[in-house]
């Protein structure tokens, strides 16, 4: 407008993106934070992209690695499914793809390292779409899965031929991880039906939760200028971005054990695998997690990786953490699931 103060810029993520006075969001090129995204090939991984959500064009993309052995005979047997991972990447609910590079490798080394059929799948993101909307869209996600079961003649090919529906695990890494939380409060509360679909288990890597009061670690954390992976502004800078406005970081989405979060005392969890990260400023807080979780009964299990940071699955996918993690979930979701499977 002639004569009119320019728009100035009042959030700013590590200029990828920047919300203005007049409530315009200018997004840049994520690769900028990113280093060379060059992976090894995973050879007899398969994958395609589908539509699980028509409404808001959300997609998830299928992994299905190369069949398992047949039986010991020459005889054509039927094959051995494999049980499902449905994951949700990281990105602090304001960035992310599962079609960019570090999140698409990542999940070529879990469909064939674990093995497993892997769905991975995108949701809104803010600050355009703001929470719970992620959270709408993991269920969405699963409740897309849930339709391909109980129509199983038109289900997606590969699913039906490879996918042991009894076996799913919800997964992902910081705010996917934080995802596989609240899908697991949803169905173990039942607000999220999903027969005949059968959730034998959470997966959550490096889970993104925050807190009105610092714990002892974020308070001691580093200055933004130090160098460090992920440190108190930035967790701070994107939860604004993604948290409803004006909401505090006891939001029940950021804050599971909150004063406003619901009581988890009488909700049902399946067996949950937690891996932290010794070096992650929100280490201190994700064992306060296991450790309510556990004294509330829940059936869950704790793996420190000491040396790595936060979301380095993501960052690294074929790095040493990555290396340390894959055999640690592979464990999990084939725990009595039959020998066959490894």
């Amino acid at each position: 407008m002639s004569g009119g103060t320019a728009p100035r810029v009042v959030e700013d993520y590590r200029g990828v993106i920047q919300i203005l006075s007049d409530g315009t969001i200018v997004r840049s090129d994520p690769a900028i934070l990113r280093w060379p995204e060059r992976f090894p090939d995973v050879p007899g991984v398969e994958w395609d992209d589908v539509v699980y959500d028509a409404a808001h064009g959300l997609k998830l993309r299928v992994y299905t690695p190369a069949p398992p052995a047949s039986g010991d005979d020459g005889d054509a047997k039927k094959k051995k499914k494999l049980p499902v991972l449905v994951y949700f990447h990281s990105g602090g609910f304001c960035l992310g793809s599962f079609a960019q590079p570090h999140f698409h490798a990542g999940c070529l080394r879990l469909a064939s390292e674990l093995p497993a059929v892997v769905l991975s799948a995108d949701y809104r993101l803010g600050p355009e779409h703001r929470l719970p909307a992620a959270i709408d869209d993991a269920t969405a996600a699963l409740s897309w899965l849930r339709g391909q079961a109980q129509a199983a003649p038109s289900a997606h090919p590969w699913l039906t031929e490879s996918a042991d529906l009894t076996k799913v695990f919800v997964a992902g890494e910081s705010s996917g991880a934080n995802m596989s939380h609240h899908v697991a409060v949803m169905h173990g509360s039942g607000r999220l039906p999903l027969d005949p679909l059968h959730v034998a288990g959470h997966v959550m890597v490096t889970p993104f939760f925050a807190g009105a009061e610092r714990t002892a670690a974020e308070a001691a954390a580093p200055p933004p200028d130090a160098g460090a992976v992920f440190t108190p502004e930035m967790s701070d800078k994107l939860w604004r971005m993604s948290l409803p406005a004006g909401a505090t970081l006891d939001h029940p989405v950021a804050n599971p054990f909150g004063p406003d979060s619901p009581c988890l005392d009488t909700v049902a969890f399946p067996p949950v695998l937690v891996v932290s990260a010794g070096r992650d400023m929100l280490h201190e807080r994700v064992l306060r997690y296991v450790t309510t979780l556990g004294e509330m009964g829940k059936p869950v299990e704790v793996v420190v990786l000491e040396e790595q940071d936060h979301a380095f699955f993501s960052r690294q996918p074929w790095g040493k953490g990555a290396d340390e993690l894959i055999p640690v979930v592979k464990n999990f979701v084939h725990k009595g699931y039959g020998a066959e499977c490894n």
